[in-house]
């Protein structure tokens, strides 16, 4: 072999090594060659609190995690055909984590706020809970929200429902939960609670026949929705088309059906 042809294969040789390294950095940016961006290859993982019942909790207080959140979470990954993990993340601590990468996203009842989209991208919404005005069955006095005015309604004075109930015209009786306004309309001390609709069939679901109804539903409701960094948008949008199957099989209706007694993903 001539010095000349010797020193061109050395030349193609380096070239290749340095091609390699050039797609290897790539995945490495990505979180490998799936092009999602993930903590770690074929693994989904997933931040959640797991003290959060309906929504992330472990049964018996100890048992295995499950919960609406994590379930539609769990049918995500599956549809992605990647594995899941979860990390049990206190709520103060849990955007601070997201940010810091250690994990993906967040499976949470994270709700879609304008504060939250100007930092963050989520995926379309798996929860859609509009708020309601809770009375007691046969009560037909009460069939929109300005015949509020002149009623008494239990309300914790720190939250938005709050601020509603006044708007329309309610006398307000401070509580400190929806236990205790709960307890003050069976015992038909006040006329309405409002709260939105998650925690009414959540109670129901938990509780059986409660002599209580829904009078009202507001035409606004809340959005919860999987969220991630901007960075990682691709993964939100592999997520997006999840749902949407998901949505389409009936899978979230009945993941809505098991934990609420109905489909709360719309």
């Amino acid at each position: 072999m001539t010095r000349t042809r010797a020193l061109a294969l050395t030349a193609t040789a380096a070239a290749a090594v340095l091609a390699l390294s050039a797609c290897s950095g790539a995945d490495d940016a990505t979180g490998g060659d799936d092009g999602l961006g993930l903590v770690t290859d074929g693994t989904l993982t997933v931040a959640t609190e797991g003290t959060y019942r309906p929504f992330s909790f472990h049964t018996g207080g100890s048992g295995d995690l499950t919960g609406y959140d994590v379930e539609v979470a769990r049918a995500v990954a599956e549809k992605l055909d990647l594995e899941i993990e979860f990390q049990e993340t206190q709520w103060d601590a849990i955007f601070a984590g997201l940010d810091a990468g250690r994990f993906d996203t967040i499976a949470n009842q994270v709700s879609i706020t304008e504060e939250r989209q100007a930092k963050y991208v989520f995926s379309t919404p798996y929860t859609v809970s509009p708020g309601v005005v809770v009375v007691r069955e046969g009560d037909d006095s009460i069939t929109s929200l300005a015949d509020l005015a002149g009623k008494t309604t239990a309300q914790s004075l720190t939250s938005n429902w709050y601020a509603m109930a006044e708007e329309n015209g309610a006398n307000v009786e401070a509580v400190e939960g929806w236990a205790q306004a709960v307890a003050l309309l069976q015992e038909d001390r006040v006329d309405a609670t409002i709260n939105d609709k998650l925690t009414y069939l959540d109670f129901v679901q938990e509780h059986g026949p409660s002599g209580l109804a829904v009078a009202v539903e507001t035409e606004e409701a809340s959005e919860s929705a999987f969220v991630v960094t901007p960075e990682r948008e691709a993964l939100a949008e592999a997520i997006d088309g999840a749902l949407a199957e998901l949505r389409e099989e009936g899978v979230l209706a009945e993941l809505g059906e098991q934990f609420f007694g109905e489909d709360v993903s719309q």
